[in-house]
């Protein structure tokens, strides 16, 4: 028989982001004395306050900077891992960038797929941080690994599942995170396949004002005002 667990929403908060159910089959990983299951994609601060995430993941498409790191840190009331480049960004800068989000209370610094193993080296000896390298195939884990690699962060789109199972398979105990996918199946087949934690990639915050204005102007009789206006 399951416990009861008591659960407060508000009145508020009710329509928060909720990451998939199935995420809370993963072992999770254990970090400064905290376990993670799930971890959301995003940098939209509006989001980050209104998920059930375990922790954020904040990986964007541009050079690196402190002021969004900072933004992002401000707004979280969860734990905050920052990518600091290794794609478009490379060599002293990256580890310029961990070391500003270290400073600023990051749990973890997320580097990208091309990042050299010995800019991964140098990370590990320079914060006192799990660094987490991604990975797009199971072919360039071995040196990640030796270069000191705390975690693995799976990235490969249809393929992860199998990604991770050849991963694991080479590495019992290697910290894995992985991408989902959509559906509770494919979230499912991933802990299986031995992610211990899900990234889950919440809709925009466009595509969840547009349900909110359809139902707006389908119904507007159920728009109400705040009680103090009533």
């Amino acid at each position: 028989m399951e416990p009861f667990i008591p659960e407060f929403e508000g009145n508020l908060r009710k329509h928060m982001l909720k990451v998939p159910e199935s995420i809370r089959e993963a072992s999770g990983i254990k970090i400064f004395g905290k376990l993670l299951k799930s971890f959301v994609f995003t940098t939209d601060v509006s989001v980050i306050r209104n998920v059930n995430a375990d922790a954020v993941i904040a990986v964007y498409p541009f050079t690196p900077q402190p002021i969004i790191t900072q933004a992002i840190m401000l707004s979280a009331d969860i734990p905050v891992f920052c990518g600091i480049g290794g794609g478009i960004t490379m060599g002293k800068r990256v580890i310029n960038n961990a070391l500003n989000a270290e400073f600023q209370g990051a749990m973890g610094v997320v580097v990208n797929a091309p990042t050299p193993d010995d800019v991964i080296a140098l990370l590990c000896e320079t914060v006192d941080l799990p660094v987490v390298v991604t990975a797009v195939s199971d072919g360039d884990v071995s040196q990640r690994v030796e270069s000191g690699a705390s975690i693995i962060n799976v990235s490969g789109g249809a393929h992860t599942a199998r990604i991770v199972a050849s991963i694991r398979e080479q590495y019992p105990k290697l910290p894995i995170i992985a991408t989902g996918g959509p559906t509770n199946e494919s979230i499912l087949e991933t802990i299986r396949a031995g992610a211990n934690a899900i990234t889950w990639t919440p809709p925009s915050s466009a595509e969840i004002l547009a349900g909110i204005m359809r139902r707006y102007r389908s119904h507007p009789q159920e728009v109400k005002g705040s009680r103090l206006e009533e």
